[in-house]
């Protein structure tokens, strides 16, 4: 059965505190598992998230500022230590190659896994597979960033009772959905006669950023976003100053590009009440928000 969920491993920004760790966010896609910017905890975090290592295939780092990568040293250790089989591949912006160099090597360990890193230099495309594809724009920040996307190729849904009234079934399904017809009675059946057209889905992840181009690019269409709201409305100014967004313009954001379930994160520490954050961007987008919590599990809204 494939699982497509958040696991919200840590919601905390520049520093740490006693109910919020550093970020960390894996994204569980059917077989996959991407394992966005680790910050300082994450190891731990996922052990009581009950996120092992070998659940991780990527690592996918927005930028280099300490909240959104000291883990790095150690899950890229922990990948060997539980000796996974396989290959993780790790995107990060390659102006930051020097900062991965140094975190992945950050202590002696025995290496044994297959770390592959893969920076990224540009926009685009950064890899392609079963799951889809997975996109990268950069952001408006002081340093270097990227946000991720991951869009899903779109199909079509099987329509069970025009199967049936068709006569097609067993491996005969299969063969119809691989090579777009079979013959029954003496006539082809198209696929679009027994099936509808299905949307994939699509998961955009933005942290550290002003508003900018690349960030309505990102949520456009998205099932689910996750996205940063540092700040409140009253500290919009040192949004700005500091390069990050408010929950008003995650709000903002999310109505604009159609996006379904809103996932806000990544609040200072001068915060103590999350309440206002769901205030603020529901002024703007009335639709579903959850304000993360550390460890909690957000699914992928399915298409109908």
């Amino acid at each position: 059965m494939s699982v497509r969920e958040l696991v919200v491993l840590g919601t905390g920004s520049q520093a740490p505190t006693r109910a919020r760790n550093h970020n960390g966010y894996l994204l569980r896609w059917d077989g996959a598992g991407l394992l966005f910017d680790p910050g300082e905890g994450t190891q731990r975090q996922m052990i009581l998230a009950g996120v092992a290592a070998s659940d991780v295939t990527r690592i996918l780092v927005t930028h280099f500022h300490g909240d959104h990568c000291l883990g790095l040293p150690g899950v890229i250790q922990r990948l060997s230590l539980d000796r996974v089989a396989h290959p993780v591949h790790a995107h990060f912006p390659a102006a930051g190659a020097e900062y991965f160099a140094r975190l992945r090597h950050a202590s002696s360990f025995y290496e044994t896994a297959t770390l592959v890193p893969e920076p990224v230099r540009e926009a685009g495309v950064i890899a392609e597979g079963g799951f889809g594809r997975i996109e990268a724009y950069p952001l408006d920040h002081p340093v270097p960033a990227y946000g991720y996307r991951l869009v899903e190729a779109d199909g079509r849904r099987m329509l069970p009772d025009r199967l049936r009234a068709l006569g097609i079934s067993g491996p005969r399904v299969g063969e119809l959905q691989r090579d777009g017809a079979v013959r029954v009675g003496g006539r082809a059946i198209t696929v679009e006669e027994v099936s509808r057209p299905r949307p994939g889905q699509r998961f955009a992840f933005v942290m550290d950023t002003r508003l900018c181009d690349a960030v309505y690019t990102l949520a456009d269409g998205a099932d689910l976003l996750v996205i940063e709201s540092t700040f409140l409305d009253e500290d919009a100014g040192l949004a700005r100053e500091h390069g990050h967004l408010t929950a008003a313009e995650a709000g903002h954001v999310a109505a604009r590009c159609g996006v379904r379930h809103l996932v806000l994160t990544h609040f200072s520490q001068r915060y103590r009440d999350p309440a206002p954050f769901e205030e603020q961007a529901r002024r703007h987008f009335p639709g579903r928000i959850t304000v993360a919590e550390d460890l909690m599990r957000v699914p992928v809204p399915r298409h109908g």
